[in-house]
């Protein structure tokens, strides 16, 4: 009787004691999962506290990679003379397993089930190999294994679930890492396109300029943090605007005031806008007509507007102080609206003519308008027209003509204009647009006569 006391107290002993391992292996593995930054410290410890917490004589940690592969990520092996033979069987098998990049990561019941048989039967009957799936999201991402060389070795429920209590440690830490990446890809792209948005913003007129007989105002809305919404004021000649020796002559010069789209959202359409910037204010150096320039400008963007598959709408027009004219020419961009003072009436600055990177051998239209003392144009892009309220409904040219006609009417500036069809347009989407583009508003006024002829015929202007 008293044997058997002393037995049953050695067998709870060394059962204190089993448990009192096992609590403190999963307590540091626990520790290591909010203390390691690193993935890789934290998976080089899994294989050796799941052979531990088991009293098995080995682990080794599989996980399917980015390729689609089987891949023995680590490996433990305690004493014994079979490690070798024990991990090339892995090594073997993680081969043959290739997979499509959809598929990539991921492992069904049936080919982890594949994977155990075809490992047992590479071992042979003298090692008992067990394992616990690593699941992420309801996803296998890899296994988890231990194994003996104890044939008899039994892969009882606690075990079981202890190695369980290891993988899915393991599975957190894998989780982790995968936000952890995402994390920093995220922070990258945001200063990327912080970066990207600021250059397009220094692209863009910072202020209207002074030209004589005008006044100006426009804004710029984009609906991601780079858009493909371009307008700019090109003057027609650098060197006078830049000398600013003789205002008679500088009030002279003609200025070009363009608007464009760029099909699309995002960086493509703003690396494209920056690329139609830059070819356009070098050809108006040329001194061109605006449908020259646009031919121009058609032949030399095609290429590359033809490999990335965007096209470009672009309205050219040209203001000569002296005669108050304007001359234009439009590449399918929606037609700038110009209210006349004397009737009030609107009307649309068309013409004839493809979108920019659309056919090579494109052909386009010259147009002039002489304006009076009051009259207003409007150039918009067709983020405007086409904003969507929470019904679905588009804000439409037809709205667009009925504001801008009112705002023409009570509005004093051309700031005062384009607030207010921005307020407008604001009522229409409340709350919010759905599916927002881009919004342009260049607004034009003319506000004085024309300059007289003689103070600029003595000079090339």
């Amino acid at each position: 009787m008293g044997e058997d006391v002393e037995f049953l107290r050695a067998q709870i002993a060394k059962l204190n004691r089993e448990q009192t391992k096992v609590q403190d292996l999963l307590s540091s593995l626990g520790f290591a999962l909010r203390s390691f930054n690193n993935l890789n410290q934290f998976l080089e410890l899994t294989p050796l506290m799941s052979a531990r917490v088991v009293d098995a004589d080995g682990g080794a940690l599989v996980l399917f990679d980015a390729q689609g592969q089987v891949q023995l990520e680590k490996f433990y092996c305690g004493e014994g003379g079979d490690c070798q033979f024990i991990q090339q069987a892995f090594t073997q098998l993680q081969t043959g397993n290739h997979k499509t990049n959809q598929e990539a990561a991921t492992c069904t019941a049936q080919e982890a089930l594949q994977f155990d048989e075809k490992l047992q039967a590479q071992l042979g009957e003298k090692i008992r190999v067990c394992s616990t799936p690593i699941l992420v999201k309801n996803v296998t991402r890899g296994k988890l294994y231990v194994f003996s060389r104890d044939p008899q070795y039994g892969w009882d429920i606690t075990r079981r679930k202890l190695v369980q209590l290891v993988a899915d440690q393991t599975a957190v830490a894998i989780a982790n890492n995968d936000l952890t990446s995402k994390l920093r890809s995220k922070e990258k792209q945001d200063r990327e396109l912080e970066i990207a948005s600021e250059i397009q913003n220094h692209l863009l007129p910072s202020e209207c300029p002074q030209i004589k007989g005008l006044a100006i105002a426009a804004d710029y809305r984009n609906a991601y943090r780079v858009g493909g919404d371009y307008y700019d004021f090109i003057p027609s000649n650098y060197d006078r605007i830049r000398r600013q020796d003789d205002p008679k002559l500088v009030q002279c010069v003609p200025w070009s005031i363009v608007i464009g789209d760029v099909m699309g959202k995002g960086v493509p359409a703003g690396l494209i806008m920056t690329m139609t910037r830059g070819m356009l204010r070098a050809e108006v150096l040329n001194r061109h007509s605006p449908a020259k320039i646009l031919e121009h400008l058609n032949r030399v963007m095609y290429a590359d507007l033809d490999n990335s598959h965007r096209f470009v709408t672009l309205f050219y027009s040209e203001y000569d102080p002296k005669t108050r004219t304007l001359s234009y020419s439009n590449a399918a961009h929606h037609p700038p609206l110009l209210w006349r003072a004397q009737t009030q009436n609107i009307e649309p600055l068309d013409t004839q003519g493809m979108l920019i990177g659309l056919d090579l051998d494109s052909s386009y239209e010259d147009a002039q308008v002489v304006l009076e003392v009051g009259d207003i144009i409007l150039y918009y892009t067709d983020g405007f027209t086409d904003a969507v309220n929470s019904h679905g409904d588009r804000f439409d040219e037809e709205n667009l003509v009925r504001v801008f006609q009112n705002a023409c009417q009570h509005c004093q500036t051309p700031e005062a204009i384009v607030q207010e069809l921005f307020t407008q347009v604001e009522k229409f989407t409340y709350p919010k647009v759905r599916g927002g583009d881009d919004m342009t508003l260049v607004v034009v006024q003319v506000q004085s006569e024309a300059i007289e002829s003689h103070l600029c015929q003595h000079h090339d202007c």
